[in-house]
């Protein structure tokens, strides 16, 4: 009689761990999740185990499985640097660069060679708004890297931030030279021109990237940026749409769409956007936001309140979600509270007086092409 995976016959955990391996190998999830756990209930400290459950569960996409799993493999086998660095990549596929940053550093440390950890940890550095750090993991990687049109242009403008003129102008150049006149090319200078306001120019670069490939990632999403700050609501969505026909698990896209038909009033529409954006990236805090706007435009305040102190634990600095979360309380009756929140609006305000902000809520624009792993 054939065994299999947990059966009494095959209570061996050696034999399980490699049926778990070759599932895991094979994409059967199911059948190395099965075997992995078979494992454990033996031997609960396999270390091996539960990192081979945390790489499952990043497959699926259960965030927070993934953690737990990896978090108890590291504690087994603190010094295995993959462990920590698909840690890393657990909170970097989330967006959360500034989690991700310290297990990348770690991974560097120990393995000065890993690319991915390597790239990675600059990506995050630029994220997260630390330019000298980024521009230095970066250019670093120059030899390996600097046919990569993405990895030039976010070299660039962390040089710039990081006032390494040089730099700036070798990661640009030899931009110009490797990207020619590619679709990925004109995205990218689409991007530089969305990212100074030049929106006039940033049209035909992006159109010109379109028409070259018009299945290109990311090129109909920058497009239909473009369109937003040009107000154009409409031609913004018919780009928007073009984009979830290609990536149809971009949260950005629903995101957008939901703003769109907020403001042209269209609440149900707008709230089943933006619950589609958290249903693919729970952390997106622009969409919690709009959400709240929407439920306190429709009169519901419990529910508006519940979505703004969900984004105020994402952006806590945030001017405009504590200002909007004081008109909700407000509105609750909750003045105590309502009073103290426009205290903390004006604090923040105070702090930015400085900082040019054009909306009440203004996030730089989104860049999701720029997150793409390396190769």
């Amino acid at each position: 009689m054939r065994s299999s995976a947990g059966s009494p016959q095959s209570a061996d955990p050696q034999r399980l761990f490699e049926e778990g391996e070759n599932a895991l190998k094979n994409g059967n999830l199911e059948a190395a999740e099965r075997a992995f756990r078979g494992v454990l209930a033996i031997n609960p400290k396999v270390a091996g185990a539960y990192a081979n459950l945390g790489v499952i569960y990043m497959r699926h996409k259960q965030w927070q499985r993934a953690l737990e799993m990896l978090h108890r493999a590291q504690n087994l086998a603190p010094k295995v640097a993959g462990i920590r660095l698909n840690i890393g990549l657990v909170y970097y596929r989330q967006n959360d660069f500034r989690s991700a940053i310290k297990p990348f550093e770690s991974v560097v440390h120990d393995v000065p060679g890993s690319l991915q950890a390597r790239y990675l940890l600059g990506l995050c550095y630029f994220f997260t708004e630390q330019y000298a750090d980024a521009a230095g993991t970066l250019e670093s990687l120059w030899e390996q890297e600097s046919n990569q049109l993405n990895y030039l242009y976010v070299l660039g403008i962390a040089a710039n931030k990081a006032k390494r003129p040089d730099l700036e102008e070798r990661a640009l150049g030899r931009l110009v030279e490797t990207g020619q006149n590619s679709a990925e090319f004109h995205l990218l200078m689409g991007k530089a021109h969305l990212n100074r306001e030049e929106y006039d120019e940033a049209v035909p670069e992006l159109e010109a990237a379109v028409k070259t490939d018009p299945k290109l990632p990311f090129a109909h999403f920058e497009l239909g940026l473009v369109h937003m700050k040009k107000q154009d609501l409409e031609h913004a969505k018919t780009e928007f749409l073009k984009d979830v026909g290609i990536e149809p698990d971009l949260a950005y896209n629903y995101d957008q769409l939901g703003l769109i038909e907020y403001l042209q009033q269209h609440d149900e529409a707008a709230e089943k956007y933006f619950h589609k954006a958290l249903q693919i990236d729970p952390r997106l805090t622009s969409s919690r936001y709009q959400l709240a706007r929407v439920y306190q435009r429709q009169g519901k305040y419990k529910e508006a309140l519940g979505e703004i102190e969900a984004a105020g634990k994402l952006d806590p600095e945030s001017a405009a979600i504590h200002y909007l979360r004081g008109q909700v309380l407000q509105r609750l009756g909750r003045m105590g509270e309502a009073k103290e929140e426009m205290a903390t609006v004006t604090r923040i305000s105070n702090q930015l007086r400085d900082k040019r902000q054009k909306e009440l809520y203004s996030e730089p624009a989104p860049n999701p092409e720029l997150t793409q792993e390396p190769r």
